[in-house]
């Protein structure tokens, strides 16, 4: 058997029509029927399965990526080998744009943290109805500075909280972003959670033990469940 066929390659699915998405509002509202059309010919949908790469640094970038399903990160790798989160990225996410009309390659990786679905589309007619459709140009240059401030907004607010009010934030974040619910399979193990964060693995452990002993959650290995939401709140504001 050759190496090609000992690589788990993503599964490709059946895509619906763009004109019949349930996403289309999203992006496409701007785009009439035809170039919609076009579009959907240069289409495809991917399922990645949790911890598959579905971008590695450095790759050519050929397509525009959106999150239909399920979640990802996006991180750089430093010199020693370290993973930088950069972000957690929920459906409905644009997650190639940061790179996608800047550079020819990535700058960084994309893994799924859970099961996902990818929806990829070429990217030279894409751009071609960019050229042509000045509102659907608008509407992508705006998507994509909410996606770069957001990213800046998040960083800033984590770096500058204390450890504490670090966790804070991430467990509201899944919470109240991704989940809706204060109980929650926390999809990142605790060393992703700390190179989201910029803490050690040791401090991250510490103060979840410290929230559930203050029973401000409860932790049965990767399932959370927020008991005190106001508590975490305010350390999420003043930790």
């Amino acid at each position: 058997m050759g190496i090609l066929n000992l690589i788990a390659m993503p599964e490709v699915l059946n895509t619906a029509n763009c004109n019949e998405c349930a996403f289309r509002s999203v992006l496409f509202e701007n785009l009439n029927e035809e170039e919609l059309e076009y579009l959907n010919s240069f289409k495809v949908e991917k399922k990645f399965e949790k911890g598959e790469s579905i971008v590695e640094e450095d790759d050519p970038i050929n397509e525009f990526l959106y999150l239909k399903k399920g979640l990802v990160k996006l991180f750089k790798v430093d010199r020693n080998g370290r993973e930088h989160i950069l972000s957690i990225a929920r459906p409905l996410n644009f997650v190639g744009f940061l790179s996608v009309f800047s550079n020819e390659k990535y700058q960084y990786s994309i893994k799924a943290v859970e099961n996902s679905i990818v929806c990829y589309i070429e990217l030279k007619p894409l751009k071609e109805i960019l050229v042509q459709n000045g509102l659907f140009a608008m509407e992508v240059l705006e998507k994509l500075n909410k996606i770069t401030d957001d990213i800046l907004g998040n960083r800033l607010n984590i770096c500058s909280k204390q450890l504490r009010g670090r966790i804070a934030f991430i467990l509201l974040y899944f919470a109240k972003e991704v989940y809706f619910n204060p109980k929650f399979d926390l999809p990142l193990s605790r060393k992703e959670i700390a190179d989201l964060i910029e803490m050690s693995t040791e401090n991250v452990i510490r103060i979840l033990s410290e929230f559930r002993k203050d029973q401000i959650v409860s932790i049965d290995g990767s399932e959370i469940e927020i008991l005190n939401m106001e508590a975490l709140e305010r350390i999420n504001k003043f930790g």
